[in-house]
Parts: C-alpha cells; sequence; structure tokens
C-alpha cells in the first residue's frame, strides 16, 4: 500500500522524483521549444495521443512539476501554473462560463477579482450575481439561474477576512449540478484542503505565501477530479461535447473526469491567451513551497499574538482577526482552518481616518505596501493609498471604511512587531 504523506513531506518531495543521476533539485527548463526526432512523434503531441511538451506556451516541464506538487497538496488530480493569481481565476472560470452564461459568487472577495467578474467577465458577455459569504443554503439557491456555471467564494477573503461556510456552499451547488471553486491563497492547503469540505476547483494566488518572499507573481488551478462534468452534458458542452477547435477531441471521455478540466484549459485557453508562468518564477515557487508548513505556523502565531494585543490596546476601536474567540467567524475558522487560518489582520484606531494616517506614518518594521503573505510584515491604510479616490461613504459600502487598517504579519519576532505596533499607536 503507498504510504499517505504529510504536508511537510509533499512540500519537499512531492512533484519531481529525479532519477539516478539527475539533478536533485527541480531542473528549469528554459526552453521556448522542444526537438523531436519526426513529424510524427510531434503530431501525436498535438493529437494528444502522447504526453510531451512541444511550446512553453502550453506546458513546461519546471511548470508541471510544481503544479504537480500544489496538486498533491491539495489533494487534487491534475493542475497548472499561470502568470497570476488574477489569470488562475479568470482561466479556471473562464474554462466552463462563456458569453450568455451566469456565475454566483461571494461580495466579499479580492477587489480584483470582483472587478474581473463584475466588470471584464460581463463585457464578455457572463452575468453574476453576488450573495453574502454569510450566504444560507436557500439565499444561494435562490441567486442561481438555469444558466448559471460555477459558484466561486474564497477560504478567507482578502481584504474582508471573512471565512466563508464552504460546506453550505458546496451543498447549494451539487444540489443545483454545478461545480464550487474556492479561491485558497490566504489559508494555503497547509490550513484548509476546500476539497476535503465538497470544493471542486481550488485556485490561488502564488504570489502571496506559496512564494512567500514577494519575488514572482504567478498563480495556481488545482482540480478535485470528482465533479462529474458527464451528468450535465447540456450545461459543460466545452467538456461533454468534441472541441472542433482541437481536433474535435471531447475531454471528458478522452481524459475521464479526472483530467478533462485541466487539458481544455491547457490546450484551448493557455493556448490562445498565453498568460503562463515562467520556468524562473515556477522554480522560486518551489523553494517557497518547501518552506511554507514553517512559515503558515509562524504567520500564525505572530498574528494570534499581535491581534491579542491590538483587542487589548485601548486606543484599538475594533479588530477582526478568526483566531480571536470574539470575532464574528471564529466557529468557522475553528472548523476549516484549526491549526491557524493566515497572518492577515484588519483593524481600526479610535479617531478614525485621520488617527490611522498618523499611525502609517509613524511605522518601523512594517513596510507600507499593496502586498500581503510576505515573509516581512506589510501594513495598508486604503483610504489614503489604494482607495483614496473614494469617498468614505462609498468606502463604507465596499467594505473598507476609512479607518481600516490591514496588517499581513510577517516572520519576524513577534515581540518586536509588537512594539513597533505600540510605538506608531502612542503616536496618535
Amino acid at each position: 500500500m503507498e504510504q499517505k504523506l504529510r504536508t511537510e513531506t509533499l512540500c519537499i518531495q512531492a512533484g519531481y522524483s529525479p532519477e539516478s543521476g539527475e539533478p536533485r533539485q527541480i531542473p528549469i527548463v528554459q526552453s521556448t521549444t522542444f526537438k523531436y526526432a519526426t513529424s510524427e512523434d510531434m503530431g501525436k503531441l498535438f493529437d494528444l495521443e502522447a504526453s510531451g511538451y512541444f511550446y512553453s506556451r502550453l506546458q513546461n516541464p519546471t511548470c508541471d512539476m510544481v503544479a504537480a506538487k500544489i496538486a498533491a497538496l491539495e489533494g487534487g488530480t491534475a493542475a497548472m501554473l499561470t502568470g497570476s493569481g488574477q489569470a488562475a481565476n479568470f482561466y479556471a472560470m473562464f474554462n466552463i462560463a462563456g458569453c450568455g452564461d451566469h456565475i454566483v459568487a461571494s461580495s466579499a472577495i479580492y477587489g480584483g477579482t470582483f472587478n474581473l467578474i463584475s466588470v471584464t467577465m460581463k463585457r464578455m458577455g457572463i452575468d453574476a450575481t453576488f450573495v453574502s459569504p454569510d450566504a444560507t443554503y436557500e439565499e444561494i439557491c435562490a441567486a442561481i439561474r438555469p444558466n448559471t456555471k460555477l459558484v466561486f467564494g474564497e477560504t478567507i477573503a482578502n481584504p474582508a477576512l471573512n471565512v466563508l461556510d464552504i460546506e453550505v456552499f458546496a451543498k447549494a451547488a451539487h444540489d443545483n449540478g454545478l461545480p464550487l471553486m474556492i479561491d485558497n491563497t490566504f489559508a494555503t492547503p497547509v490550513n484548509c484542503r476546500p476539497f476535503e469540505w465538497g470544493a471542486d476547483i481550488v485556485t490561488h494566488s502564488t504570489t502571496k505565501y506559496m512564494d512567500g518572499h514577494g519575488v514572482a507573481v504567478g498563480g495556481c488551478i488545482v482540480d478535485s477530479g470528482k465533479f462529474d462534468w458527464t451528468k450535465y452534458p447540456d450545461k459543460f458542452p466545452g467538456l461533454c461535447t468534441p472541441d472542433e477547435s482541437y481536433h474535435g477531441v471531447t475531454y471528458t471521455e478522452r481524459f475521464g473526469i479526472a483530467g478533462a478540466f485541466i487539458t481544455k484549459c491547457t490546450v484551448q485557453l493557455m493556448r490562445d491567451l498565453g498568460c503562463i508562468q515562467s520556468p524562473q518564477s515556477a522554480f522560486i515557487l518551489n523553494l517557497g513551497l518547501e518552506s511554507l508548513p514553517f512559515r503558515m505556523k509562524q504567520h500564525c502565531s505572530n498574528a494570534q499574538k499581535i491581534a491579542e494585543y491590538l483587542k487589548s490596546n485601548e486606543k484599538v476601536a475594533w479588530v477582526k482577526y478568526s483566531g480571536l474567540e470574539s470575532d464574528k467567524y471564529y466557529a468557522l475558522a475553528q472548523k476549516y482552518m484549526p491549526d491557524g487560518s493566515c497572518g492577515v489582520i484588519s483593524f481600526g484606531l479610535k479617531g478614525g481616518r485621520s488617527a490611522a494616517e498618523t499611525f502609517m506614518k509613524h511605522l518601523q518594521l512594517g513596510s507600507i505596501e499593496t502586498h500581503v503573505a510576505d515573509s516581512r510584515t506589510c501594513c495598508l491604510h486604503p483610504a489614503s493609498s489604494t482607495h483614496r479616490q473614494m469617498t468614505d461613504a462609498e468606502l463604507d459600502a465596499a467594505g473598507v471604511g476609512a479607518d481600516l487598517i490591514r496588517l499581513s504579519c510577517g516572520l519576524e519576532n513577534a515581540e518586536d512587531l509588537i512594539a513597533d505596533l505600540k510605538q506608531a499607536i502612542e503616536k496618535v
């Protein structure tokens, strides 16, 4: 019986097993093209009758090795890397939803993804209905239409930090013959494996915790291999009927439910849109993955200590972190992420916008930047930076109040970070 490896081991060993005399580390295959002895040999690749590589815009060995590792971590059957997390979410959704179709999504998701769905994909003829991340089964079902193709949400919303009740969303999706797609960026497969709770497709911005050092932009799509597209051939014709743009292949027939989704996404969308991750970035990502379990423990430990400190500070108006027993999402976090959620905290200071601006000016260790999930602590006051064009009313409507400060706790010593926060708060 094959040994079931634990997360820490998979982060090191999965995806690549060198033979005798081969490189111990994943090799960087920095080549656009690949040589073959005969046209017939290459033709078998184009016909999907043989496995291999012919052009890195579709697939590259380095990228595939790293994708295989992430698939193993999530417990999926297939995965592919993309050039960014945005590309991963777009490809995953567009792989099954097209002009005239509809998506149901949580309203508490990353702003870039919200805009992707509500503006850009709408221009492509794909409509969307947004529901509360706290929506009931009945409310989710009520939002689903005959032309709905998927339900989408985030394990932990960025930056709202809502924890999604994955089982509720999965049941609503499945009872209506739909897959549930989850962006698992903030939790990572170290702290949550959405497939175990009913999700069907998982996406990641690998730019965040997986890389963990702010050096390589990337994304990933993972298929659970469990959603049976063939039960709903009229709803998912792209997977269940011949693809005339690719030799008339029917993906579910040729590759089964375990491989159809990622194969179609590769040979159709990556072929036509080409948002690839470079082999160099994939190599860097793999280095980050090797230490991911240990870094996540430190991120979560630091965030817990800092959240507790902020909660006790009389100048702090509110703190949002699911590790606090007083947090609205504490029970859900304990259910889905009992070993920790993530290292991101939201809080506000008494005195509102002006207090937040003063606080930000006096930070020393906390770096002011738009990034999160880095080895270095990052801090952002959206109202005075990324969202400065919005009024206070507009900020409130978007769930990003004028007083909101987003703190991404890094790997530094927690006491040093608390001391930095303390001195900055004292200046308010």
